[in-house]
């Protein structure tokens, strides 16, 4: 059983959202004991993660040395991250497994995903990202090359591209290290997004890609026998924040896209969710499962969470 593992982003900061390093690891110590449990089960795994807060601060950074020193690009943020949180990750699943006696190696791997220059999203950018600020902050930052936008009362906030997918251009390096025995961290973020020029040659654009539809991608070049996109409620729900709220178990592919397009999940929050969960099997032909981190082996045996079916 080959798993594919999307931790999200609330996976790696505290109950409160904080994201300081003590947090992150903490929180990195809670999400690699789920995973240690899937691994001694005799799975194979590869897990990818988001990177919001992360990246977060990272602007945040930029934006207060922005007089001083030039701002480090979207891409390189995503670059960092993905490092710096495959080696918590890392660590923190190393000191679980040896807790509990399995002999597994562990490895990282940054992650680049191609997308097109053709894409829309780079002709008006939409998805916003970091916190607000004043008109003569974020002016700074225009000079710079961003696009912020005014919101109003709260300031102004920058947007940037949310491209498509196209490619995991790294997926056979991790392949390759899934074959030897790796549990691998992997494509974070949705991973690095890059263009190919005319010449062939490859550079980091300035953009976001979804987490959760990377690792859909990832998981069908991996040839994953489940996706599990892991977040803080055990199942998906029709009808969220009413009376008629209904938790979804078993599900047809089909009948969730259906229930998508009925608006019954958000676009910043389970939207991506089921969107990638049902892309995942559509091209698969496999399943996947949405549910919480302490539900993810029943999951992967199909017991818990929300489990998107073939039709």
């Amino acid at each position: 059983m080959r798993v594919l593992l999307a931790l999200g982003g609330n996976a790696m900061t505290n109950a409160e959202g904080r994201a300081r390093p003590e947090d992150q690891i903490a929180a990195a110590e809670v999400a690699m004991a789920a995973v240690a449990s899937l691994l001694e089960t005799g799975a194979e795994v590869v897990v990818t993660h988001g990177n919001g807060p992360q990246v977060g601060n990272l602007l945040v950074k930029n934006e207060l040395a922005a007089a001083v020193v030039p701002p480090v690009p979207l891409d390189w943020c995503g670059a960092q991250t993905q490092a710096t949180l495959g080696f918590v990750l890392m660590d923190a699943l190393d000191a679980e497994l040896a807790r509990r006696g399995v002999d597994r190696r562990t490895a990282a791997l940054v992650t680049r995903a191609l997308v097109s220059l053709d894409d829309p999203g780079f002709t008006k950018p939409t998805k916003p990202i970091g916190r607000y600020l004043p008109a003569d902050e974020a002016a700074l930052l225009v000079e710079h090359g961003e696009t912020w936008e005014d919101r109003g009362e709260k300031g102004w906030r920058r947007v940037v591209a949310s491209p498509e997918p196209l490619e995991i251009l790294d997926a056979p390096a991790v392949q390759a290290l899934v074959d030897a025995g790796f549990v691998v961290v992997a494509n974070g973020g949705g991973g690095i997004p890059v263009v190919r020029e005319a010449d062939g040659r490859l550079r980091g654009i300035e953009a976001v890609i979804d987490k959760d539809l990377g690792a859909a991608l990832l998981g069908d070049r991996l040839s994953a026998d489940v996706l599990v996109v892991a977040t803080d409620v055990p199942h998906a729900v029709l009808r969220y924040g009413t009376p008629e709220a209904e938790e979804i178990g078993r599900v047809e592919v089909s009948q969730m896209e259906a229930y998508a397009a009925e608006g019954h999940f958000a676009s910043g929050s389970m939207g991506p969710k089921v969107e990638a969960a049902c892309r995942f099997v559509r091209t698969t032909g496999k399943p996947a499962v949405i549910t919480d981190l302490d539900s993810i082996v029943g999951a992967v045996e199909g017991r818990t969470g929300t489990v998107v079916l073939p039709d």
